[in-house]
């Protein structure tokens, strides 16, 4: 019988702590303020952003959005971010991507100051993932996959695992998080030969491919480990992840399930993201 691992329940035990720190900010005088830019308004974008805003609100943290339209310019775009960037009001900003296909985000990203970006935008951050320094901010999914593992007591270290994906946003900087724990660490993707045997030889498989699904039983060692971090919608108009969950639970030892999985604590990993560079641009 497989351990389910609700993300709900390790949001829930992440509650109190995240509390107890905007409070103390708040005591010095610091509210912690997100800053969300949406451009358009994309229904996984209003469903995420719906997510956030309830999680800041249950910890304290004071969020404002600001959407923009989807026609906007990229020198319009650039002038709003560059105002919210320099608020000193704000201290974390977080930028729904992909942006709309008219649009760049390179300019952000070089814009971004790295002790406001907390869902990893920036190159600076990104190059602390890769080099393995913990005091940049790594992309809250990537890190909520680790958060989940640690909460059930799953120690990758010596550990053969198997990430089915390879974006910047989630797929490599997971890689990367497992490696720090030391885990045996290979990265697959559409062009991975014989896909279906590197996943069953993972003692810890995450997928995130982006693809409702493809994770299928007989791709799922016995005893297995089973981060599921994908968001789809199947042909019901049902919420699944990338892995066939009733199929894949037969075999693995943990699984995460979608919904109530990765994606709860994925808000709460960046509610910790403002605390800290809340906490940063305090003692500037």
């Amino acid at each position: 019988m497989s351990t389910v691992m609700m993300g709900t329940d390790v949001a829930k035990s992440m509650k109190e702590d995240l509390i107890r720190q905007t409070e103390e900010l708040k005591s010095q005088g610091v509210e912690p303020t997100l800053c969300i830019l949406r451009v358009g308004a994309r229904p996984d974008d209003l469903s995420y952003e719906r997510g956030a805003k309830k999680r800041m609100e249950l910890v304290g943290i004071r969020c404002q959005v600001v959407e923009l339209p989807e026609d906007i310019s990229q020198a319009k775009l650039e002038e709003t971010f560059r105002e919210i960037n320099q608020d000193p009001a704000i201290h974390g900003i977080l930028v729904f991507r992909p942006l709309p296909g008219h649009l760049s985000e390179e300019p952000l990203k070089a814009l971004m100051d790295p002790r406001k970006d907390v869902d990893c935008m920036s190159p600076v951050n990104m190059a602390k993932i890769f080099a393995g320094d913990e005091t940049g901010f790594a992309p809250c999914t990537a890190e909520a996959v680790m958060t989940m593992l640690d909460a059930y007591g799953i120690d990758p270290k010596g550990k053969r695992a198997v990430v089915v994906g390879r974006s910047m946003v989630i797929g490599k900087p997971a890689a990367m998080l497992l490696l720090k724990k030391n885990a045996t660490v290979t990265i697959c993707h559409t062009r991975t030969e014989d896909l279906a045997a590197t996943c069953r030889a993972a003692q810890i498989l995450v997928a995130a491919a982006g693809k409702p699904k493809m994770i299928t039983g007989d791709m799922v060692g016995e005893g297995a480990v089973v981060v599921d971090v994908g968001i789809n919608v199947d042909e019901a108009g049902n919420l699944c992840g990338d892995v066939d969950f009733e199929e894949a639970k037969e075999k693995a030892d943990s699984i995460t399930p979608v919904p109530k999985g990765v994606g709860s604590v994925t808000t709460s990993v960046l509610a910790a993201h403002v605390l800290r560079s809340a906490g940063y641009l305090q003692r500037k």
